[in-house]
């Protein structure tokens, strides 16, 4: 995963187990933490985690995804499918990426995703201080920082979300545990929304229960 901020080009990298949307989210969140603070917009590529359906001018964002740049007041811009200039300055830090961090750790043995991270974020934290006219630091400090607006009191949770139906005896299954909800909805459709503590459920758009999730 590789963002940078548009004016001071200062970076943000690091390894991730997949391109999934739960990583996808994640890398983004680790993102606006390193960079204390979160931008105007972002312009991703058309990944299929973050784009469910690609358009040159309406793309469609997937539901996850929206939700999270909702929870951060953030509009999400792709870039236009085959317009690599929409995002100029992260292609270019993939091309510094591969010359600066992915080269010299090449010839190193990993055991962890922690350890990758942990080397990749010394030669980041280097890259960032390298001395052109100015260091990416400096410029950083200068205009992107002031510029970023500030982070939520707590991290946005990633939630998976599914259609149920209430049972006879007013319960319903999530990962193979059961919850409650109000007798009234037996034989009622709903939506189920899990995060990693807790699981919610939905009737027409109205949240009917909330639960501490039993099952992780």
């Amino acid at each position: 995963f590789v963002g940078c901020l548009g004016a001071s080009q200062y970076m943000y990298i690091e390894a991730t187990n997949s391109q999934s949307l739960p990583d996808w989210i994640a890398s983004h969140i680790n993102m606006f933490e390193y960079f204390g603070g979160v931008p105007e917009i972002l312009v991703p590529d058309n990944l299929r985690s973050g784009v469910s359906k690609a358009h040159r001018y309406d793309p469609d964002i997937n539901a996850n995804y929206q939700l999270f740049s909702e929870y951060y007041g953030v509009a999400i811009v792709p870039a236009r499918t085959y317009s690599a200039k929409d995002k100029a300055k992260v292609e270019n830090m993939v091309r510094i990426l591969e010359m600066q961090i992915l080269a010299p750790l090449r010839h190193r043995t990993f055991t962890s995703l922690c350890e990758i991270n942990m080397a990749i974020k010394e030669r980041m934290k280097m890259v960032n201080s390298q001395k052109m006219d100015t260091t990416r630091l400096k410029l950083y400090q200068a205009l992107d920082k002031p510029a970023l607006r500030p982070l939520p009191p707590t991290k946005y949770q990633y939630a998976t979300w599914k259609k149920a139906k209430i049972n006879i005896d007013y319960h319903f299954v999530y990962d193979n545990c059961y919850y409650s909800v109000p007798y009234k909805y037996i034989g009622e459709k709903v939506e189920i929304k899990a995060t990693n503590n807790t699981v919610e459920c939905f009737h027409k758009n109205k949240r009917i229960a909330t639960h501490i999730r039993s099952c992780k």
